[in-house]
């Protein structure tokens, strides 16, 4: 996949702009035409906006690494070809349906959508979006469902973090990572030590909070938190790399302690010991973001709220690390897949 999106195999054919069918008015998006292949930027034609439905011009677009797979056929949703990726979004109001009352024409909304996103306009139902507050930009307000949905789920209502306890959180310099570091220090007076896999990113993430941090590429991650956090252990790990690091991660969980797991960034999925579980009373845990939306909807939109309000306090900062324009799709997502991202990658579509 990394060689398909190198740029000396784009040809410009895959980035111009062609006319669409039908007529109206036209926006442009990037569109996934055959699997393992780069992305076009062609012009849609608009459709109208069913009752429940809201259209939103899209000012910036979240780049995760489910829509990079999604567009390989790697993903559990498979949507049918041709589809546009793009998992969260804010933008302006552009057109509501007749029963919508949730927000109006001109609201700045972020919005958590099944694939549509990276647009400059998308339609969504009404009960995906969220006002974002003045004080809080919309390039911000971006980065807060997914990084910082999946960060306060996994921290709050999962791992039940209390004030005062120790967070092990790996892939720390990460999108979510450095939202972990973020939620646990500045909302839950937690002590955060960072592990990731340079220092370069160890750095980044003591700046944006952790007390401590781990070079897990220098030698082992259980030796390094038992000097950091003495022979108990840490109370909570979050854990996006998976295969070693995780079980590295387990082994240093303190008597009573929580591992949740995020993702295999790794690329390896571990075995769970299960003899550690019993041994310190060891909870194991996983959390899956998106399963919130369709099996506990109130849960899920309680959390975006929370991030909101936090973000509007000053409690917690968004961090971006790169923009990238609609027409630069592909190399966003080379960014991601070649992991020289730090915090959130971001399109821009205004």
């Amino acid at each position: 996949m990394a060689a398909l999106l190198c740029r000396r195999s784009l040809p410009r054919t895959w980035l111009c702009r062609r006319a669409g069918q039908g007529c109206g008015r036209h926006y442009r998006a990037a569109l996934c035409a055959e699997l393992k292949q780069p992305l076009a930027i062609e012009e849609v034609a608009r459709r109208p906006v069913r009752p429940h439905e809201v259209r939103v011009e899209v000012h910036f677009c979240g780049v995760n690494f489910a829509d990079i797979l999604v567009c390989r056929g790697q993903y559990q949703e498979k949507p049918p070809l041709p589809f546009t990726p793009g998992m969260e979004f804010s933008g302006t109001v552009l057109e509501t349906g007749a029963d919508v009352s949730s927000v109006k024409e001109g609201d700045r909304v972020i919005g958590v959508s099944g694939f549509n996103g990276m647009a400059e306009e998308c339609i969504v139902d009404q009960k995906t979006l969220w006002r974002v507050p003045e004080k809080v930009s919309l390039q911000e307000a971006a980065v807060l469902p997914v990084s910082y949905g999946t960060a306060i789920l996994a921290l709050e209502h999962r791992a039940h973090t209390q004030p005062g306890e120790t967070v092990l959180v790996t892939a720390a310099a990460g999108a979510t990572g450095l939202a972990v570091i973020d939620v646990a220090t500045n909302v839950l007076q937690a002590k955060v030590i960072a592990a990731a896999g340079s220092d370069d990113k160890c750095k980044l993430a003591v700046q944006r909070g952790a007390q401590s941090s781990v070079n897990y590429s220098q030698g082992s991650l259980k030796e390094a938190v038992r000097r950091l956090a003495g022979s108990r252990g840490v109370d909570v790990a979050i854990d996006m790399v998976g295969g070693e690091v995780f079980l590295e991660a387990l082994r240093s969980l303190a008597w009573e302690g929580r591992i949740v797991v995020l993702g295999f960034a790794g690329g390896n999925i571990a075995s769970v010991p299960a003899n550690l579980l019993l041994l310190k009373n060891i909870s194991a845990m996983g959390l899956n973001w998106g399963r919130y939306q369709d099996q506990d909807f109130p849960v899920f939109s309680r959390i975006l709220s929370s991030a909101l309000q936090s973000c509007q306090q000053g409690r917690i900062r968004p961090y971006v690390g790169s923009v990238f324009k609609l027409e630069e799709v592909n190399d966003a997502f080379l960014h991601v897949i070649q992991r020289k991202s730090t915090g959130k990658v971001l399109l821009s579509l205004k």
